[in-house]
């Protein structure tokens, strides 16, 4: 039996962020079964797999998820048992802080727990991707309100350690083209650096428009790694939180 990859020995943390993360500054989400490590389903959809996952793999990662639940993985190729549904596997990119010029944002407000319900109504205009009730509880999250409205935010996801991805970014339709989403991804990364961290980001290798706006922000591209979200055996089909099934896509990529 091969070895777990929560025993990441030299890999580098960003090899495997969901696994650094949930083994590291985020263990106090981690749920298991056997090898399988996860994030609550109310947090985020991340899901942690061994590199070789045997058949009882599959089967703890179908118990954890549940009758038609998700799992978003990334920095996996072998495709899932044929009772899995794959509903998104697509090429992606991991892009690292080479140079961000870093800095509060004067617009940007702290968000927190009171904040969730206008930040889930955001991410369903703006549909970045999962954004659960609890995902505020990941890191910090800055927004920027316009006549009272949440209409910009961003904020950070998965905690490799030594590093903190910058995830969750959208800027509502009535004011893109200012300069928003580069302020607040900005500001994010000043408070990662912060703590002594350093940020880093994935896109969809496809989405060209969100990846020149990083690497004109200062990213630089680290390597390309894939995305898989599948649905575990039996039904219902999941939704995933804060989302609806149409935005699975997106899971692994904002």
């Amino acid at each position: 039996m091969n070895e777990p990859r929560t025993a990441l020995g030299d890999a580098h943390p960003l090899d495997d962020p969901v696994t650094a993360s949930l083994t590291g500054p985020h263990a106090h989400f981690a749920e298991r079964r056997g090898r399988i490590l996860r994030y609550p389903p109310d947090v985020t959809p991340w899901v942690a797999l061994p590199d070789r996952p045997e058949a009882g793999d599959w089967a703890d990662a179908a118990a954890l998820a549940g009758p038609g639940g998700i799992i978003t993985v990334t920095a996996f190729r072998e495709p899932p048992p044929d009772d899995w549904e794959v509903v998104f596997h697509a090429e992606g990119v991991q892009l690292v802080d080479a140079g961000v010029e870093a800095a509060p944002y004067p617009e940007a407000v702290r968000l927190g727990p009171a904040d969730v319900p206008e930040m889930l109504d955001l991410v369903a205009r703006t549909r970045p991707g999962p954004f659960a009730p609890r995902t505020v509880e990941l890191g910090t999250y800055l927004g920027v309100r316009r006549d009272g409205v949440l209409v910009a935010m961003a904020g950070e996801r998965l905690r490799p350690p030594g590093w903190s991805e910058i995830s969750g970014v959208c800027t509502d339709e009535s004011v893109r083209g200012q300069g928003l989403a580069g302020g607040l991804v900005r500001a994010v990364a000043h408070e990662i650096r912060e703590r002594g961290e350093t940020p880093f980001l994935h896109a969809a290798a496809s989405n060209t428009g969100a990846v020149r706006l990083y690497e004109s922000l200062g990213f630089a591209l680290r390597r390309r790694t894939p995305f898989l979200a599948a649905l575990a055996p039996g039904h219902p089909p999941a939704r995933v939180p804060g989302t609806g099934r149409g935005d699975v896509r997106e899971a692994a990529t904002h």
